[in-house]
């Protein structure tokens, strides 16, 4: 005899669905609506169709000449970032203790920058950084060298790097070390029994046990490096010119500053999509990746 579903459970999470779908869906659909239809103020619109879409995906005209540039300088900025965090992550997660007092202090010390709120992280390095009366502008400028975020595009993309490498790579490595944590003690003796070299035991044994939180820290550092907003906002406007202005900034820009809502959401819509899009990319060739290492250790 089968066993009776209780259905009233669906109740429990009603108020769930009910916010979700207040909190994301209409906004989506109001977003979706923005981008079909155009308007010349004072509340009045017309229908657009496609239009902005085709003329956003088109480099030859102003918007889209203006979206690729800024998706350009996004990829450039994620893949830097991954770059960076990513083994520097797993290089702080494999230097800390593992055991005693000094575990609790250090887990401290590498949560204190992820506590920070993003526009005072900006505010922070905006001081820092400056060549009059920051410690790090000075100091970079007493060695000899011509440094000022607010002039030099150069400076200013050097800036933003390490501001956001020191903001989140205790991210990358706090799950790291959480993947480092559950490895068994067995592994590591069997190792030293067969006498393994450190890189050995890294390769075969600590990196294939990390891959799932590589994976989640993988995932997490590229959306958020892809859709960042506050801290270079804060800490340069977007500048010197257009250097450092991002997709979310100028998005930002067109739907406030010129009150272009149509394009706004046109390319709003777009940019979630490339965030999905490779987001999808990275999680299929990760977890592809790591099925085939599987094959390949235990053939059948």
């Amino acid at each position: 005899m089968d066993k009776p579903v209780n259905n009233r459970a669906w109740l429990l999470v009603a108020p769930v669905f009910l916010i979700v779908a207040f909190s994301a869906i209409l906004p989506i659909m109001t977003v979706v609506n923005y981008s079909v239809q155009d308007t010349f103020g004072n509340n009045q619109f017309f229908w657009n169709g496609l239009g902005w879409f085709q003329e956003l995906l088109d480099p030859s005209t102003e918007l889209g000449g203006r979206f690729l540039d800024a998706l350009w300088r996004n990829l450039l900025f994620s893949a830097i970032i991954l770059a960076i965090e990513v083994p520097l992550g797993i290089l702080v997660a494999l230097s800390m203790p593992r055991e005693g007092w000094k575990v609790a202090a250090t887990l401290v010390i590498m949560a204190l920058p992820l506590l920070i709120p993003w526009n005072v992280v900006g505010t922070i390095w905006q001081v820092f950084a400056r060549a009059d009366i920051g410690l790090a502008g000075w100091a970079i400028n007493a060695l000899g060298i011509d440094y000022n975020y607010t002039g030099d595009p150069l400076a200013a993309w050097i800036t933003i790097v390490v501001m956001d490498v020191w903001h989140w790579t205790s991210l990358v490595a706090l799950l790291c070390y959480a993947g480092l944590k559950s490895i068994p003690d067995a592994y590591y003796q069997a190792a030293r029994i067969d006498g393994a070299s450190r890189w050995a035991i890294f390769t075969t044994i600590q990196l294939p046990k990390m891959k799932r939180v590589l994976l989640i820290a993988v995932l997490l550092r590229f959306m958020d490096s892809f859709m960042i907003y506050t801290e270079p906002f804060v800490l340069t406007g977007g500048g010197p010119g257009n250097a450092t202005t991002f997709l979310s900034i100028d998005l930002v820009k067109i739907a406030l500053g010129q009150f272009d809502l149509g394009k706004a959401a046109a390319m709003s819509l777009v940019y979630n999509l490339i965030v999905l899009a490779l987001c999808w990319v990275f999680y299929t060739v990760m977890t592809n990746a790591g099925t085939e290492r599987r094959h390949e250790e235990n053939p059948a």
